[in-house]
């Protein structure tokens, strides 16, 4: 989310109850291009299946909506995430890095630019909310996301998700795609850890950061980034101003504990969200957009979120990909990756993250089979 420099009131509601019935999740808008080479698609595939051709990454991108699991673990084994040392991670990140991270800046989308958005009526401004202190425990499932760019230290939000290959013991995390990866001639952000419930108490809020325990700042522990995927199309996008690749900007991670423990991430969150692939727009009822943004008029700190009454608003960049859905919501950078939640069926469930937009509304990723393949062979790949 764009990083203005218009002052806007900030709306607080102090109340649980005025907390929306749609789970309120935080994410942090997220940041930097990265410029590190990128690797070439795979050549082969392990199912014994075609290879992907890598002397044309056009053609191998047109072939994602029908790999494997195989091809997907193909891809990652030639152009995925190297974990990093959990002792190096952890040594990294001190106060100063914490409190010094930035929200990502973002271009508005160039809206002449695009036919397709000409006739597009956005949503009115939603004002965010802060989640009042202490945080409740159905918000724990909601964490900010801190790492290291060319830019510097930066973050995100993210929200735990469930998975279907551990039931009750995930440790997976839906955040934004250029909330992990720089694009082309980028490539996976360094020294990713993902803090669920970040600043439950309140202690650094109102500027206290500097003086708030680790303890404090994560009351659920570090997590740290273990394995992720993006789509390979978004490997190859450049910038970040709203464009067909960001119909594509969705990202899965898998974390472990920082200190070395056992114990999953959602059994120590209490939780974990559902995903609700293929939503439609017109069934998307009261939708809701959490994250901790980190641009003027908001410093990060908080747990803040959009209710929106009305039903997501559709528009395409590239009508062959799945729609970007936006709501009225004047969060800014920090907030990208934060999970958007609705009722699906008698659950509450994600079904996008923030991605675009300007200080009035925000849009993200409707997500399409392409994210729900990659999904699956993330959690078949071990």
């Amino acid at each position: 989310m764009t990083d203005q420099h218009r002052v806007m009131r900030r709306v607080r509601n102090v109340s649980a109850a005025a907390l929306v019935t749609v789970l309120a999740v935080t994410t942090a808008a997220c940041q930097s291009e990265s410029k590190t080479t990128n690797a070439a698609p795979p050549a082969s595939s392990s199912s014994g299946q075609p290879g992907i051709d890598v002397k044309d990454i056009q053609g191998a991108l047109a072939k994602v909506s029908s790999w494997s699991a195989s091809d997907w673990a193909d891809w990652a084994s030639k152009n995925g995430f190297k974990p990093e040392d959990l002792e190096a991670i952890k040594s990294f990140w001190d106060k100063q890095k914490v409190s010094g991270a930035k929200g990502v800046t973002t271009d508005r989308p160039n809206i002449q630019q695009y036919p397709t958005l000409q006739n597009v009526t956005f949503p009115k401004t939603i004002p965010a909310k802060a989640q009042p202190h202490p945080y409740s425990a159905d918000t724990a499932v909601v964490g900010k996301i801190f790492f290291q760019a060319p830019e510097g230290t930066m973050v995100c939000s993210g929200t735990v998700v469930s998975d279907p290959s551990h039931p009750g013991k995930s440790n997976l995390v839906w955040t934004a795609a250029h909330c992990v990866h720089g694009g082309k001639g980028g490539d996976y952000y360094k020294k990713l850890m993902f803090v669920p419930s970040y600043n439950k108490s309140g202690a650094t809020s109102n500027g206290k950061a500097q003086n708030a325990t680790r303890e404090q700042m994560a009351p659920l522990g570090i997590w740290a980034a273990r394995a992720m995927y993006v789509m390979p199309q978004w490997t190859q996008r450049v910038g970040h101003s709203g464009g067909p690749d960001s119909q594509f900007d969705f990202a899965v991670v898998r974390v472990a504990a920082e200190d070395g423990s056992s114990r999953s991430l959602e059994e120590t969150v209490g939780g974990s969200m559902p995903i609700w692939f293929g939503a439609q727009p017109g069934d998307i009822a009261s939708p809701s957009s959490y994250g901790y943004p980190a641009g003027e008029p908001f410093d990060g700190e908080e747990l803040e979120h959009c209710d929106s009454a009305p039903k997501p608003t559709p528009f395409v960049f590239d009508a062959s990909r799945p729609p970007m859905l936006a709501i009225g919501c004047n969060m800014t950078g920090g907030s990208s990756g934060g999970g958007w939640f609705t009722k699906h069926d008698g659950k509450t469930m994600l079904f996008s993250n923030n991605s675009i937009g300007d200080d009035t509304w925000m849009a993200g990723p409707n997500l399409g089979p392409d994210a729900k393949r990659m999904f699956d062979a993330f959690v078949q790949n071990k």
